[in-house]
């Protein structure tokens, strides 16, 4: 449910109720001026000032509710529903929780993506699929800070994105395409990482300047 704005708000808390409300009239209107009128006067705005807030048009729009997404993904999973579960089990919940945010908006999503995946709005995609991979990791709990950061991250990015579109055109019973769909592909990273993690070089055996120079002065017996 989208918070009431103050009576005098900035463009950041326009922006923030704009994006949580905008996806129920793009449902009807597309990510449209007409779309971002009517969210402005659902939440009593002016729609000149609305706007304002979201300067980039329809990408901005998108990208506010995708921030509403992830603050609502956020809310939804404070560290202790997850400091249980397995780490598979914690991406597996987040991606799934993060599907039923969406789904009363299902067809904004799908005019969302066709948006994106225009030419010109691939560097904005992009920076989208890794914030939302990057908001269900730290909530996982990962504090990676090395190059596994970064892989990590792409490797989920790809498997929302293609999870999503599974479950845009999922007409399963409990969408058990897309529950299974996730499963197999949880399991390649799985196994991926399993790999990756069996041929990382041993730090033992890595060259090291340091050690290299302190046998030069204390040479081993």
């Amino acid at each position: 449910m989208t918070q009431p704005l103050p009576e005098d708000p900035t463009l950041d808390e326009m922006r923030e109720a704009l994006g949580a409300e905008l996806p129920a009239h793009a449902t009807f209107d597309g990510w449209s001026e007409t779309a971002l009128a009517n969210a402005a006067r659902s939440l009593g705005l002016d729609p000149g000032q609305a706007r304002l807030a979201v300067p980039g048009g329809r990408v901005d729009m998108i990208e506010a509710w995708y921030a509403a997404i992830d603050r609502a993904l956020a809310k939804a999973f404070p560290p202790e529903r997850v400091a249980a579960l397995k780490i598979r089990e914690r991406i597996e919940m987040l991606v799934l929780a993060r599907l039923d945010i969406v789904r009363p908006h299902k067809a904004a999503a799908r005019s969302a993506l066709a948006i994106l995946a225009q030419p010109q709005n691939a560097v904005r995609a992009a920076k989208l699929g890794w914030r939302a991979a990057d908001v269900m990791w730290r909530l996982a709990g990962d504090t990676a800070t090395d190059f596994n950061h970064y892989t990590k991250r792409l490797t989920l990015a790809g498997v929302y994105a293609s999870t999503l579109l599974v479950w845009l055109d999922d007409e399963s019973e409990g969408e058990a395409e897309t529950r299974a769909f996730l499963d197999r592909r949880i399991s390649d990273v799985m196994r991926f990482e399993k790999l990756k993690a069996r041929l990382r070089p041993d730090p033992e055996r890595m060259f090291s300047f340091t050690r290299f120079a302190g046998r030069l002065r204390y040479p081993p017996i």
